[in-house]
């Protein structure tokens, strides 16, 4: 054996190693020339050739092209060189595939490859997407004089119809002929398949006839895919003429057939017809119907969860568990989905354990299926265990499982917990995304922690995650909200020039966080970004600076949108600015967009400013003409306007509309309506109002703080004591009851009994009330005699008085023993923790606040036994010296204080 065949042997013998390999082959073309020496050389060559491309060794490929233009005989190169680019295109290489045959094309133009090769590079371009080759390469087929195949032709047809190009596809067609090919079944089923999935459903129908026309007789696949379309359209009458026609034809309809049929219709959301469908299929059989498969069970357990029809998919469920083999992992993700839907959680998390009792191992997209559902109805701890007990099984949870999670925590502005989250997940291995990243960004912002924002963005500029305008928009969304748009502006004028660079725009906090050496891709401002920033602009009145952000946008060649013309009109009718709104109204239709609901509200809110009624009974009927019905906050405006315009009378007709056409008022509906009452004298109107909205929207403290604060103002004092006594029942809020209000005037009116019950028994359910409350009761009942009445209410005044300041003190950083012994002993812990001046010194700070005098400064001085309180200003002169030394002596009682009332010398300086 010669030196060459061993050297080839051993070739054969490395194909494992690649480099080694190549060196091999490099010294069998370097051999002595011999007679077996170009026999070795052609076998060799194949297989250095498919060694490197396995190896994916790509200069050295190069390389080998160089080879075999210097070693190989002349006759052989360009098939030497065409064997390797069809080596490249089966193994994916096709760069360098293309690159390849360009270069083979161009150094042996009078040798063209055959039609096959160029088929085998135009379907792999298609597989990548590559138009641009795909074109150059049917070019260079016609310019080497070869004719395309039918086969050509198919992929070059399908190519068109994938991108839409369906016209250009039908020329395609029509060419075939005059290129010497005919079409066939396949030339015609693409073609059809392009129509239908452009829902074109007729012309694929056309299409059909032409086919039987020029003989060629249509399989099942073009049958099944323009059943399918029609029915997606909701076109069944003419899906069952298509099933008879093509029984006609000779074919059988399949299973196919029937399954494109349900899936269909139950896309639809035409679920009953699917199901009769689906039951003739169980029991026609001597209509020759196909039984139906784990996919036609798949399909309506899908369709009757998405539709809601609950009891038909357990009863479908409990078949398929019955039958066995069908109940597949596929059907219990598809049923887990709609118990999920359906809210019914226990019974998801149940369906895992089933499913593993029944030999069916969850994956992990059930187990996230159920993560999700849980997280988004805040079963948190829950979802929590569902991972673990998935850890517990073998399965890892990945990104999606961890991003559910940290999204369900950001939901609830659990921040902290996200974070956990996300550090234990880069633990396991797995990173967040994008979306994940940009998701807790956004909930940042929401919840105002902008420190922790800016780190995280921060985070994400370091570890390359790519900070895209999805991310921009959120840090311009969240300025917005805290209403710095100028920044906001910047950042959208920054970002055409610097990408998400302009972030450094946001000013101290911001600069360096972006690098722009990483800013490779660019990304560019979108409608988001524009309309966020001029609905804000918008907002804060800023129109004009609005105006200019949109002629920005328009220049960018941004088309806008309804939301943007509707901030406009908001902000335009807001102000007045009828005829300017009306404007940017005729140009939003002019540029294609349509009104929408918030453009309808916009307009009523400004017309009803302008009491033009009229106009708005016309835009009502103008939105019914365009099927765009009126919501809460349509009829509020509505009602409102004819409150303010002096027509109540018919605004109770309107409320009732609403109610008719399943549109139900909020409280502000009734506020609107009660207040206008309330205005116009009519009383008993505004309770039989406040009665109705009682009974729409529940017993709410916003009603009965306005209903009663409107009868104190129409002095209805009977009807506002009973008002408050049931709000104080009801246990409401009061801070927005004008409560001492009701007091004074009771006690002007004589009323003391009735005066001093309101402030028992708001005291007896917890209230804390204020002082000055109490004093025109307390002088009320001493004047009427009933002294130890009077001493009662100033006692419990001192409780609540007392109680409210150690609170203060506590709050102010005192220690827990204060804080234990004012629970255990009162006020008197109180003394006994604090020295003596200061305990004087907060009692009559007490004294100073019951006598409203809190423009009088004081000083306490000691002189031997005796406080001496000094009082400074003229406030006090409009109190009794009686009144003044009984407040004092009950406050030194309740306090417990060492001190008497004739302790104490008043030492009055009066300016």
């Amino acid at each position: 054996m010669d030196q060459t065949a061993k050297l080839a042997k051993a070739l054969f013998k490395n194909a494992d190693n690649p480099k080694l390999a190549w060196q091999l082959f490099k010294r069998i073309l370097c051999s002595p020339p011999s007679a077996a020496h170009a026999q070795c050389v052609a076998r060799s060559l194949p297989v250095i050739a498919r060694i490197l491309v396995r190896a994916k060794m790509l200069p050295e490929i190069d390389g080998l092209r160089s080879l075999v233009l210097s070693s190989c005989p002349a006759e052989t190169r360009p098939s030497s060189l065409v064997s390797l680019v069809k080596l490249l295109a089966r193994s994916g290489l096709l760069a360098e595939a293309v690159s390849q045959f360009k270069w083979l094309r161009s150094r042996f133009p009078d040798h063209p490859p055959s039609v096959f090769v160029y088929n085998l590079l135009i379907q792999a371009c298609l597989r990548e997407n590559d138009v641009d080759d795909v074109l150059w390469l049917y070019q260079d087929m016609v310019v080497a004089g070869l004719s395309p195949e039918t086969y050509t032709f198919n992929l070059l047809i399908g190519a068109l119809c994938e991108v839409g190009r369906l016209n250009d596809a039908r020329n395609l067609f029509e060419k075939m002929p005059k290129k010497g090919c005919r079409p066939n079944e396949y030339s015609f089923g693409i073609l059809v398949r392009g129509y239908c999935r452009a829902r074109l459903c007729g012309q694929g129908l056309e299409l059909l006839n032409e086919m039987k026309s020029s003989g060629i007789t249509p399989n099942n696949v073009v049958y099944n895919t323009l059943i399918s379309s029609f029915c997606r359209k909701g076109m069944t009458d003419e899906a069952e003429k298509l099933v008879e026609r093509m029984r006609g034809d000779g074919l059988s309809p399949d299973i196919v057939t029937f399954n494109s049929q349900i899936s269909a219709l139950c896309a639809a959301g035409k679920v009953l017809e699917a199901s009769r469908i689906f039951r003739d299929m169980l029991s026609d059989r001597e209509l020759g119907l196909p039984e139906p498969n784990t996919v036609t069970y798949n399909l309506m357990l899908e369709g009757f969860c998405k539709e809601g029809m609950w009891e038909e998919a357990k009863t479908l469920g409990d078949t398929m568990k019955r039958k066995g083999e069908l109940m597949k992992l596929e059907s219990y993700n598809i049923w887990l989905l709609g118990l999920i839907r359906k809210g019914n959680l226990l019974e998801a998390q149940s369906i895992i354990n089933e499913m593993i009792e029944s030999g069916v191992e969850p994956s992990i997209y059930t187990y996230n299926i159920v993560i999700d559902g849980l997280c988004k109805n805040g079963m948190l701890s829950d979802a929590r265990t569902v991972m673990r007990s998935m850890k517990s099984s073998g399965v890892s949870p990945d990104t999606i499982t961890y991003s559910t999670l940290a999204q369900g925590y950001c939901c609830k502005g659990k921040m902290l917990e996200a974070r956990n989250i996300l550090q234990e997940m880069m633990k396991s291995g797995c990173f967040p995304n994008n979306h994940t990243s940009n998701f807790l960004l956004h909930s940042l912002w929401k919840e105002g922690k902008i420190s922790e924002a800016e780190k995280l963005l921060q985070k994400m500029n370091e570890r390359g995650y790519g900070l895209d305008t999805v991310t921009c928009n959120i840090v311009i969304h969240g300025l917005c909200l805290r209403g710095e748009l100028d920044e906001a502006m910047e950042i959208v004028s920054g970002m055409w020039s610097h990408g998400s660079a302009a972030l450094g725009n946001l000013g101290n906090s911001f600069i360096g966080l972006v690098d722009n050496a990483n800013d490779c891709n660019k990304c560019y401002p979108d409608l988001i970004s524009y309309s966020t920033v001029i609905s804000g602009l918008c907002k804060a009145g800023r129109i004009e600076e609005a105006k200019k952000m949109f002629a920005e946008m328009m220049s960018r060649k941004i088309r806008p949108d309804s939301v943007i013309y509707d901030a406009f009109v908001y902000a335009l009718c807001k102000e007045g600015k009828l005829s300017s709104a009306f404007r940017v109204l005729k140009d939003m239709e002019k540029k294609g967009c349509s009104r929408r609901l918030q453009t309808y509200n916009s307009l009523i809110l400004g017309l009803g400013r302008k009491n033009q009624i009229f106009e708005i009974y016309g835009l009502l009927d103008e939105m019914k003409e365009r099927g765009i019905p009126p919501n809460v906050c349509t009829y509020n405006n509505f009602i409102r306007c004819l409150c303010e315009g002096g027509r109540i009378n018919d605004a109770p007709a309107i409320l009732d509309e609403m109610i008719e056409k399943g549109v139900f008022p909020n409280i502000t509906t009734f506020k609107i309506l009660i207040r206008a009452f309330c205005k116009a004298g009519d009383f008993g109107l505004a309770q039989e109002m406040f009665e109705i909205a009682l009974n729409t929207c529940g017993h709410k403290e916003p009603l009965y703080s306005l209903l009663f604060n409107e009868l104190l103002a129409g002095k209805e004092i009977d009807a506002a004591e009973e008002l408050f006594k049931a709000a104080i029942n009801r246990h409401f809020d009061l801070g927005d009851f004008l409560s001492n209000h009701l007091i004074n005037i009771l006690c002007n009116e004589g009323k003391i009994d009735n005066a001093s019950g309101i402030l028992n028994r708001m005291i007896d359910s917890g209230y804390g009330i204020d002082p000055a409350s109490f004093m025109p009761v307390i002088d009320g009942l001493r004047h009427k005699g009933n002294k130890k009445e009077a001493d009662q209410l100033a006692k419990r005044m001192m409780d609540i008085v007392s109680y409210e300041k150690c609170k203060e003190m506590m709050a102010a950083g005192l220690s827990p023993e204060l804080s234990s012994k004012y629970r255990k002993a009162g006020v008197r812990a109180v003394y006994q923790v604090c020295s003596k001046r200061k305990m004087i010194t907060w009692i009559f700070e007490m004294i100073r606040n019951l006598f409203d005098c809190s423009s009088a400064p004081y000083r306490i001085l000691k002189r031997e036994e005796t406080i001496i309180v000094e009082m400074l200003g003229s406030s006090f002169l409009d109190i009794t010296e009686a009144n003044r030394l009984e407040g004092s002596r009950l406050l030194l009682m309740h306090a417990g204080a060492e001190y008497s009332c004739h302790d104490i010398q008043w030492a009055s300086v009066w300016s």
